[in-house]
């Protein structure tokens, strides 16, 4: 393992190893070949996924209370971690063991590229295999199952626009009133985010309508930030992309 100071290095796999342990136990570690979680635990610091065997062990910590297993784990963190539960149930959660142990086969032939490993994945299993690895996806369900938190979305009715491709993800109705949701995720405690030529223009368009809401500390436990009117209380470099026809705004300094 590369010496970082990320501790969330190889933040994918090891919540698919945590979610696999707490929803499957010991059938999830059979896909492996081995018998006992320790020297399952054991084989992820081998190839260098985790520095410790705790570090897997506290992944299955995190998960348990989320499952109906003997094992109560993080308990008193109550739902503060459930983001992490919910992006991979909506991708993977209909799948048995095998078929998630394939998956978790795949990320650790395919990224890890770690020899000697066989799956079995369907083409659609590998397009979610990608989709995990997206901060978007993660942050868009955060947004899904805790905007009610932010005062200025209490009680709204939420519409999804993302299949739409125009420049916005959500409309969100509060009484009379209609905002255009932006989602953005960022990993860190702070970080900076891109809109698109449709987001910067749509932005424009609704302006005090339109509201970017970050989500911080993926990695960790997430935390909202909303911007209202972005273009005009942000700083925006624009960028031409190599095609010379498709445009991109970057913020130019850290939003936190």
């Amino acid at each position: 393992m590369k010496n970082t100071k990320n501790k969330h290095e190889n933040y994918e796999i090891l919540n698919l190893l945590g979610y696999g342990l707490a929803k499957f136990d010991n059938s999830f570690i059979e896909q492996f070949g081995y018998k006992y979680k320790d020297s399952f635990y054991k084989y992820f610091v081998e190839i260098g996924i985790a520095e410790t065997t705790g570090v897997v062990k506290n992944r299955m910590d995190l998960f348990d209370p989320f499952f109906p297993n003997k094992r109560k784990g993080w308990w008193q963190k109550g739902d503060v971690y459930l983001h992490r539960k919910l992006v991979i149930d909506s991708l993977f959660g209909n799948e048995d063991v095998i078929g998630f142990s394939n998956i978790v086969k795949l990320f650790l032939k395919e990224k890890y590229k770690v020899k000697g490993i066989i799956d079995s994945v369907k083409p659609i299993m590998k397009s979610r295999y990608k989709k995990i690895q997206e901060t978007g996806l993660e942050a868009e369900l955060y947004f899904i199952n805790n905007y009610n938190s932010l005062d200025i979305f209490k009680d709204g009715k939420l519409f999804d626009a993302r299949l739409y491709g125009d420049g916005y993800d959500f409309q969100l109705d509060v009484e009379e009133k209609s905002f255009l949701i932006e989602i953005k995720g960022i990993r860190e405690q702070k970080g900076r985010f891109r809109l698109t030529e449709k987001e910067y223009i749509k932005a424009n368009e609704y302006k005090t309508d339109y509201i970017i809401t970050l989500v911080l500390n993926l990695n960790d436990i997430p935390r909202f930030l909303t911007i209202e009117n972005p273009i005009n209380n942000l700083k925006f470099k624009e960028v031409i992309k190599s095609t010379g026809v498709t445009k991109e705004y970057y913020i130019t300094s850290d939003i936190s």
